[in-house]
């Protein structure tokens, strides 16, 4: 095993040449959130979905944007609003009275990184419409069905929910989400940075497409390769199951969560910590890289009970103690 792992290692190392280029490219717009980018690329790299959550000003659309930019792919950004209807997003069919025939234009969408700007402001339609696209990687018009280009990445921007006129996601759609990522504020140094970078009316947001398509199909295969040792799936299947049955691996969390998270989360949990593995150049994954990814994979899929927020609970905290009360392998 160990010869494997080596060269698992080796092939890892040499397929992952252009990420640290793309993260430097990156950060020659975006100052600090690290976290945030690599999220992003390790969405492209495992086909998983990415939701955004921050309030107004963090350049989380700059940093979807400047990472589309940085690659050789199409990019479309749909704003969200009230009166959006699904035809805006997928297309329709539109009827031609000179031969009286009925012709698809197929809407923006059809793209390869979808950044969905505000998705909570958009009614249920246009948000379910958005969900056959994510899961099935395909849109129907009419009776027609039509496949999306790959890569195939919605990116989604959304601001907490206190802010007035939101439609809350549904959990349907949240699941569909490989990573929710809160966005925080820059520290007191980036911030400076930030000043000194954007405070003028032309800031430079230009950077180089430096990442082919090829590329990171080639370097999603190799991810699957990825070893994953059967105590780490083991530690996998008792996190995802101690948000079910908390009592029974010794956590006291009785009467707090009020649904745990579904296999998808188990699928997702695998799936990043071999994309954690990739991103630091590792041909095996480790339970750190399942620790790293796990708060963003889970925060969305665990639902606290009331009596959780009446202790003002929340899915964080509840994370943090499953990871804490959890022996590691």
């Amino acid at each position: 095993m160990s010869q494997t792992t080596h060269e698992l290692n080796e092939k890892v190392q040499r397929s992952s040449q252009w990420v640290q280029p793309l993260f430097t490219e990156v950060g020659k717009v975006v100052v600090g959130q690290r976290l945030l980018v690599e999220r992003l690329v390790m969405g492209l790299l495992t086909n998983g979905h990415v939701l955004l959550e921050g309030v107004p000003g963090l350049a989380k659309t700059l940093t979807v944007r400047t990472l589309a930019a940085c690659l050789h792919t199409g990019f479309q950004r749909l704003q969200f609003t009230p009166d959006l209807l699904p035809a805006d997003l997928i297309g329709t069919l539109i009827y031609n009275p000179r031969n009286g025939e009925f012709t698809t234009k197929l809407g923006p969408i059809f793209s390869n990184l979808i950044l969905a700007d505000e998705i909570n402001r958009a009614p249920a339609k246009v948000q379910s419409a958005l969900l056959e696209a994510m899961q099935e990687r395909q849109v129907t018009i009419s009776d027609q069905t039509y496949k999306l280009p790959d890569p195939f990445l919605v990116l989604a921007t959304q601001n907490p929910l206190e802010q007035e006129g939101t439609y809350q996601l549904p959990e349907a759609q949240l699941d569909r989400f490989m990573f929710k990522v809160n966005v925080g504020y820059p520290t007191r140094t980036e911030e400076r940075a930030i000043l000194d970078a954007m405070s003028t009316s032309s800031p430079k947001l230009e950077v180089n497409a430096l990442v082919r398509p090829e590329e990171i199909i080639a370097s999603r295969s190799l991810v699957n390769e990825i070893y994953v040792d059967d105590r780490v799936k083991d530690y996998i299947v008792d996190i995802v199951w101690a948000s079910r049955q908390p009592a029974a691996h010794g956590l006291k969390l009785d009467g707090m969560i009020r649904y745990g998270a579904s296999p998808r989360a188990t699928i997702y949990l695998t799936l990043g910590a071999k994309a954690h593995a990739f991103l630091n150049g590792r041909g095996y994954v480790t339970p750190q890289d399942v620790k790293s990814i796990g708060p963003d994979v889970l925060r969305h899929r665990i639902a606290v009970s009331y009596e959780a927020e009446a202790e003002e609970m929340t899915s964080e905290m509840i994370i943090e103690q499953i990871f804490a009360g959890l022996p590691v392998p």
